[in-house]
C-alpha cells in the first residue's frame, strides 16, 4: 500500500484529488496550512518520515498574480522555499515528488502551443516564484513529475468561471477580454491524470516536465460566452475588450496554449475538450445550488 501526502488540499486540485483518493486502496493523506506548514523545513521533513510518505503532491501554491507583485515575499516563500522544503525531504526519503506549475513560466512571445523545453521568460513575480520552484526542485536531484498547467477552474474555490457565473447572472452587460488565448483546465480532469499516473504506478522512470490543460483553444471572452450560455444565463449581455481596458500591475500571457504530446505519449492520457469538460463543472454545480436551496427551504 502506497502512503501519499497531498499539499493544499483544499484548494481546486487538492479537493478534486480528495474525492479520488476515497476510491483508492492507497493511503492518501491530505494536508493544508492547518495541518502541515510546508514552508517549516523540519516539520515537512519529520511529517514525511515520520508517516513514510513514499509520494508527494504538492497542491499548494501563492496564485495571486496582481497580489505577487507588491508581496512577492510570500509569493516565493510559498511558490519556492516550500517547494524546495517538500524536494529535499522527498530526497531524503527516496519519495517522489509531484509538483504543480504553469504557464507563466513563459513570457510573451510566440504563437504556437508551448513545448516544455521552450526558453523560459516569466512574466511578473507570480512567474518568477514558481519557475524558481521549478529549479529549487531540480537543484535537490530528487525524483519529480513536474505539470504546467493554465486557466485552472473547478466548481472549487474562487476561478474565472465562477466569476462569470455570478456576474452573468446578476449584470446586465459585462466586458471580458478577448486578446488572451489559451485552453482552461478543469481541475478534475488534471486531479485525474494525477490519480492515474500513481495509481498506475507510472511514474517511477518518468520524472521530468509536462504540461497539461485541456483540448481546444479559446479566450477568456469565448470562455466567458460559453459558461454563460451553459447556465442559461441569457439576459446578460457580454461584450469583448481588449487587456489594456483593465489595467494590471503584470502582463498576462497573450498565448499561452501547452502542447501535451508528452503527457500523451508518456501516460496515455485522453484529453477531454474544454467545451465538454466546461459542461460537466457547470451541471456540477448547478445541482449542487439546487440542493443547496431546496435545503434552505
Amino acid at each position: 500500500m502506497k502512503r501519499i501526502l497531498v499539499t493544499g488540499a483544499n484548494g481546486q486540485l487538492g479537493s478534486e484529488l480528495c474525492r479520488l483518493g476515497a476510491m483508492s486502496p492507497n493511503n492518501w493523506i491530505f494536508t493544508d496550512i492547518e495541518d502541515l506548514d510546508i514552508t517549516d523545513r523540519n516539520a515537512v521533513e519529520e511529517f514525511i518520515t515520520r508517516n513514510n510518505i513514499e509520494l508527494i503532491v504538492n497542491c499548494a501554491a501563492y496564485t495571486n498574480v496582481d497580489k505577487a507583485e507588491s508581496d512577492e515575499e510570500t509569493a516565493y516563500l510559498i511558490n519556492c522555499t516550500a517547494v524546495g522544503n517538500l524536494a529535499q525531504a522527498a530526497k531524503k526519503n527516496g519519495a517522489t515528488l509531484i509538483h504543480i506549475s504553469t504557464d507563466y513560466v513563459f513570457g510573451t512571445e510566440g504563437n504556437t502551443p508551448r513545448t516544455e523545453d521552450m526558453p523560459l521568460s516569466p512574466l511578473g513575480a507570480y512567474g518568477r516564484t514558481k519557475l524558481a520552484g521549478e529549479e529549487a526542485i531540480a537543484e535537490t536531484g530528487c525524483k519529480a513529475i513536474v505539470i504546467r498547467t493554465a486557466w485552472l477552474y473547478s466548481e472549487f474555490g474562487n476561478n474565472f468561471v465562477k466569476t462569470m457565473l455570478r456576474l452573468t447572472a446578476q449584470k446586465e452587460s459585462i466586458k471580458v477580454v478577448f486578446d488572451q488565448v489559451g485552453s482552461p483546465t478543469y481541475a478534475a480532469d488534471l486531479a485525474l491524470v494525477i490519480f492515474s499516473i500513481i495509481e498506475g504506478d507510472m511514474y517511477d522512470g518518468n520524472e521530468g516536465t509536462y504540461h497539461f490543460s485541456d483540448e481546444g483553444v479559446c479566450s477568456w471572452y469565448d470562455l466567458a460566452v460559453e459558461t454563460a450560455r451553459l447556465a442559461r444565463h441569457t439576459s446578460c449581455s457580454i461584450e469583448p475588450c481588449h487587456s489594456s481596458e483593465y489595467p494590471s500591475p503584470v502582463t498576462r500571457p497573450p498565448y499561452s496554449v501547452l502542447d501535451k504530446s508528452k503527457i500523451k505519449q508518456t501516460f496515455g492520457v485522453e484529453i477531454p475538450h474544454w467545451r465538454e469538460s466546461l459542461a460537466y463543472c457547470i451541471g456540477r454545480i448547478m445541482t449542487q445550488s439546487a440542493k443547496t436551496q431546496q435545503a434552505d427551504k
